[in-house]
């Protein structure tokens, strides 16, 4: 009988410190029991080699009863309904259509697109740090995914600032703000589907081109945190950051080994079964979701040496589950790669005397953690130039 180890997800010291809490967990068992007051319990897998078998397990499937729904109008309800929630035939369909605008070659076409979005937002921070403090997370890795997003699915210029408060809204996670921004978002992408239909091609109906522009902005999140987790990562010792201007070279590896060590994501979509299913020596029953705790399997002395050092110079990051695994693995992995690399490398290069400011120093950056046990992010990223 394995012995279950049981985390509070409103324990204090889980949301100031959640790579120690999971991982002791992980160290006692390789499934965990998650309770959060009002919500009932939750299934965790913390160990590496169980969370790939589940995640590519199709007896652990995605459902509606994954995702909190909104209070939004009904004529929006249809186009929530991502991928994410699918699997089987309908899931393969739609990922075989959608996919080949998310390949590695594809994200390499879309660079230089990045390169200037990046570009034309950092001449906006140096214009700001001559004032003072700048908040990265505001000004830099808040925009760029939406920016992004806004170039490949042919938002008109015009349209931007107003697509770019949403995605603010998005990555704020629940509240009226959330509610109101999906209207916006999909009646601007029912005016973009022309565009839309020529980057993915034929087989899509309009209804599915609106809900994977809906789907885009949703993980545009990802990008955002994971852009400002490692800028904090690198500025709080600035050794890590001279490493990479003097060898760029590493850019690309120090990418993996950034996202497998402070990734934003610190659970994955929780996952039901159809009936009573073993894993790792527990039964979970139908009505019983199961995630896996990406921030212990990313740390699992199993398979990474040294888990819990940060080495930008790792040639076994690439083994991370940051984007999870499976029939549902992120398909905006490499376009998150692309402008994490792109956004890091021009920043380091152009501010090379940039450091967090005095209110966002180590103390600082922890203590401006945003309290989420399934999200690792920050509220906000002060740097100071020169």
């Amino acid at each position: 009988m394995t012995t279950v180890p049981e985390i509070d997800l409103t324990d204090p010291e889980l949301l100031h410190d959640p790579a120690s809490v999971y991982g002791r967990a992980r160290e006692q068992a390789p499934v965990a029991r998650l309770i959060a007051p009002g919500f009932g319990t939750m299934w965790a897998v913390t160990r590496h080699a169980e969370a790939r078998a589940m995640l590519a397990d199709p007896r652990f499937g995605n459902s509606a009863a994954s995702y909190q729904r909104p209070d939004v109008p009904e004529h929006c309800r249809p186009y929530l309904r991502t991928m994410q929630e699918m699997d089987g035939p309908e899931h393969q369909r739609l990922r075989r259509l959608s996919a080949p605008a998310f390949t590695a070659r594809r994200a390499a076409d879309v660079r230089p697109v990045v390169v200037r979005i990046v570009d034309r937002l950092l001449d906006d921070v140096a214009d700001r740090l001559q004032d003072g403090p700048v908040d990265l997370l505001e000004h830099f890795a808040g925009p760029l995914p939406m920016e992004v997003i806004c170039a490949l699915v042919g938002v008109p210029e015009t349209d931007r600032p107003a697509w770019l408060a949403h995605g603010r809204a998005v990555a704020a996670g629940n509240g009226p703000a959330f509610a109101t921004a999906i209207p916006a978002i999909v009646d601007g992408a029912r005016a973009a589907a022309p565009h839309v239909a020529a980057m993915f091609g034929d087989g899509l109906t309009e209804q599915e081109l609106i809900t994977l522009v809906w789907h885009l902005v949703l993980a545009g999140q990802t990008p955002t945190n994971l852009i400002a987790n490692a800028v904090a990562t690198l500025l709080e010792d600035p050794s890590r950051a001279a490493l990479l201007r003097a060898e760029p070279h590493l850019l690309p590896g120090a990418v993996e080994e950034l996202t497998r060590w402070c990734g934003p994501q610190l659970l994955t979509i929780p996952r039901y079964v159809q009936s009573p299913t073993d894993l790792a020596g527990v039964t979970i029953r139908p009505d019983e979701p199961v995630t896996v705790t990406i921030v212990a399997v990313n740390r699992d002395p199993r398979v990474f040496p040294d888990p819990d050092r940060l080495d930008l110079r790792s040639t076994s990051a690439g083994a991370h589950l940051g984007y999870a695994h499976g029939p549902h693995f992120c398909l905006g992995a490499p376009l998150a790669r692309v402008q994490t690399e792109v956004a890091l490398g021009a920043l380091l290069t152009r501010f090379p005397d940039l450091a967090l400011s005095a209110a966002g120093a180590l103390a600082g950056v922890a203590a401006r953690r945003v309290p989420d046990p399934g999200t690792w992010r920050l509220a906000a990223l002060p740097v100071v130039s020169g």
